[in-house]
This record gives structure tokens, sequence and C-alpha cells, in this order.
């Protein structure tokens, strides 16, 4: 077609970006719901398990991508070692998981801002937000990269402070309101270890899931990486250690000083901590931070969303101005698409905002966890047919270690989070929409382009892999 994406991204910007997709509702929001239904020690026990499972994830990613490193790498990955009907349901998939979760970002801003303007309707704040995001989104990418970076940067700064200060009232050197001593972690199994009994850890492994989702934008960027071979296998080491730290430091020290009667969806656990640790403006100032973050994450989603479209453009599965790029290297018409979704994605808010929030996060983890297991799977076939090629082990610049160990883990962990979905009422709705959604995709490809794509996959060589396959 005559365009590419330029190859420019460092590590940092492919740490930062990472981060941007990662830190956002879940470990701010969410964390509360899942305390008060789960109990503190099964929510980091639910944690531990989604950054266990992200790491696995990630060791497969880094197989794929530094050999291969492309644009909206999972649909091409899926396509070619799974089959091409796979790859365009990995591709609507991970569309999806961006513009539903554009929905629950922006109803998470508004209910942010009306901390200090109650009067404003959530709406009105919601279409406020995604004029910034598509203005951050459309005017260049030097200035996306930029934006991202620094609100990244300011995210990870921020849950930083939060676990130096959560840790100081843990710990009495910080006075918490209504304790005369320092609380420790008493308060962690104050009520038992599993006060809703050890099930709900099975259900809250979901919503952990969904915290960790966006560490994988790595492969997204790929084909926009300077030096893949060295950047990649370095951003995906240091982006797996920032997030286990983060993480689950800040649910540990959530855990131990949020009591179950404020672990709600109408306040930011993090900003009602702070309050209680009697930090002139501190609740405030978080508050912003708050903000900055989902922002951050919003705009990370649009990115991934729109190259998404592009991707499937430029293999032919929708309309080829979708894969036209601007002057400024911009997929406009996905970046529009994208924000149209997100729109829809949010109307029932307005409606039906102390339950949408978790349909969405539902849906959107749903979605994830597919994706996952997708990068599993071609990461264990490629494999096969790379050695089956004639190909040595050694030749390849990054492997996924304890093959095939770890693809088979992925597997059966996103299975499991899978069938976690049914038995929770909350969450059910995820299955409701995600299964039909993943059929339609495939049989409307199978019957609108299999025949096609199959001569084109079948010549084509493993290791080769492009934008423009």
């Amino acid at each position: 077609m005559g365009q590419s994406f330029v190859r420019e991204m460092s590590s940092k910007h492919l740490v930062m970006l990472s981060l941007g997709g990662v830190i956002g509702t879940g470990i701010f929001l969410s964390s509360g719901y899942l305390i008060q239904t789960t109990g503190s020690i099964g929510t980091i026990i639910a944690y531990l398990i989604g950054a266990l499972l992200v790491t696995l994830v990630m060791m497969c990613l880094g197989e794929l991508s530094v050999h291969e490193p492309s644009t909206s790498s999972f649909h091409n990955y899926a396509s070619k070692y799974i089959h091409p009907g796979v790859g365009f349901v990995v591709a609507w998939l991970y569309w999806l998981t961006w513009t539903v979760s554009l929905g629950s970002q922006f109803i998470t801003l508004a209910i942010l801002s009306q901390r200090w303007f109650p009067g404003i309707p959530t709406w009105i704040w919601c279409i406020f937000f995604i004029g910034i995001i598509l203005l951050s989104n459309i005017i260049d990418v030097r200035w996306f990269s930029v934006s991202e970076f620094w609100m990244s940067l300011i995210k990870v700064l921020a849950l930083a402070i939060f676990l130096i200060l959560g840790l100081g009232g843990i710990f009495g050197f910080l006075p918490i309101q209504g304790s005369e001593t320092a609380p420790l972690f008493h308060h962690l199994t104050e009520n038992g270890w599993f006060p809703k009994g050890a099930g709900s850890v099975f259900l809250a492994i979901l919503s952990a899931n969904f915290a960790f989702s966006g560490a994988e934008l790595i492969g997204v960027a790929a084909g926009e990486t300077a030096d893949p071979k060295k950047n990649i296998p370095k951003a995906i080491l240091q982006t797996i250690v920032i997030l286990v730290v983060l993480f689950i430091g800040t649910i540990v020290v959530i855990g131990a000083l949020l009591p179950d009667a404020a672990a709600n969806l109408d306040e930011s656990p993090v900003t009602f901590i702070l309050s209680q640790l009697g930090i002139p403006y501190a609740a405030d100032i978080m508050n912003v931070v708050l903000i900055t973050v989902i922002l951050s994450g919003a705009n990370s989603g649009v990115y991934a969303a729109s190259r998404m479209l592009w991707s499937l453009a430029n293999a032919g599965t929708l309309p080829k101005r979708f894969a036209n790029l601007s002057k400024r290297g911009l997929p406009i018409y996905g970046l529009l698409l994208t924000i149209l979704g997100g729109l829809l994605s949010l109307f029932s808010s307005i409606y039906s905002a102390d339950t949408v929030y978790l349909a969405l996060v539902s849906i959107s983890a749903f979605a994830v966890v597919a994706v996952w297991l997708s990068i599993a799977w071609a990461q264990l076939n490629f494999r096969k047919h790379y050695l089956k090629s004639g190909h040595k082990l050694a030749e390849l610049d990054y492997k996924t270690p304890f093959y095939p160990i770890v693809p088979w883990l992925v597997i059966i962990l996103c299975s499991v989070s899978i069938i976690g979905i049914a038995f929770d009422p909350n969450q059910r709705i995820a299955l409701i929409i995600g299964i039909p959604f993943t059929i339609l995709c495939f049989f409307y490809y199978q019957f609108f382009f299999s025949k096609r794509d199959s001569v084109a996959f079948e010549n084509q060589e493993v290791g080769e892999l492009s934008d423009e396959f």
C-alpha cells in the first residue's frame, strides 16, 4: 500500500505505553469491590495469580514479537500460527477490549470529577474527556508518545508514593483516623482468611486479570519499535518487575487499611485511605493523579484499538480506507471508529451507572483472557513450525523459557478464568455477550474471507511476517 509505520519507539516508550494501558481502573477502583466480595487475602491471592499469568503471557509474546515484530501483532500471529479466522476474531476481540473499556474509563473519570463538581451530570464529563482523548490521538504521533510517557510516569510515581504513605500508616509512622495504634497487617485476616469462602478467590481471578490487561501493548507497538531484538525483551522485563512490585504492594496496603464498609464503587479506595491518613489536601491531589491515570489508560486504549482496525484493513478484512494513514502517520478512520464504539459502550451508564461498570469490566476481561490464550497458542504452534522448517532453537534471539510448560500454563489458567465467569452473576454477562460475539466473528470470516486468505497463508514461510503480509 506504500504506507507503513515508522520504527521510532525505544524500550522506555514501550514500557510507558504498556504501563499506560495497565495502571488504571482495575487497581484504583475495582480493587475495593474485590476486597468487599473476596476478602483481603483472597484478593491478594487473585492478584498474585494475575501477576503470574501476565508474566507467562509476556514470555510467550516475547519470542513471537522479537522474531517477527509487526504492528497489531496478535492478529498476525493468530492468523498465521493458529487459523486466519482465529486471527480475525482475536483482532475484533482486542478492539472490543479497549473500546468497551473506554466506556468504563470515562465513567470512572466522571466519578472522580464529581468529587469537586457533583452537580455536573456524568454524561457531560464523559463527553469532555472523550474530546481530550480524541485530540491527544489525532494531533501527532510524537505528541501521543510524549504525553503518554509523562502520564504513565505520573502513574508509577503515584503508586510508589501511595505505597510509602500506606506503609507509613500500617507501621504507625503516620496517624490513621479512628486508630490509636499501628494496625500492621491484622486487618487482612480479622474476619478470617476467606470470609466469603475459598471459592470467592476463584471468581476474583477474572477481575485481577483485567487489572493487568494492557501489558501486551508491547506486542501492538512491536512494528513501531526501533531495534526490537534489544528493546522488546528489555521492555518486557522492566514492565513485569514494575507491575508486580507496584500492583501487589498496592493491594496489600489497600487490604490492610481499607475497612469492609468502605470497599465500594462510589470512591476510589486509594482516595479513602489517604483521607484516613489525615494528609492535608492529599485526597484532592490524588484525585488529580487518578484522573491522569485513567486518561492515560484511555489514551493507550485508543492507540491500541485503532492499530488493530488498521491491521484488519491491511489484511483486507476491513475496507481499505481504514488502512490509510494520514500525512502524520495516523490511522484516522480507525481512531474515529474506536471513539464511536466507546461512545456507544457508555450510553447505558446514563441510566444504570451503579451496575454498568461491573458489566463493562467483565466483558473487557473476557476479551483480554481470550487474547492472552491466543498468544500462548500461537507461540506453542510457532515453535513447532519453526523447528520443523529446519531452523535451530539457537537461532531465536529470545526464547520462551520452559517451553512447552509456559504456553500450556497460560492456556490452562486462561481457560479456568473463563470458566469462572459462569459462577459469578455480576460477571456472567461477559459470557452471554462474549461467546456469541466470538462465534459470529469466526463464521463471518469463514463466509466472506476464508477461501481468499487460505492460499496466501499456505504459501507464507515460517518467520515471514510483516505489516503488509
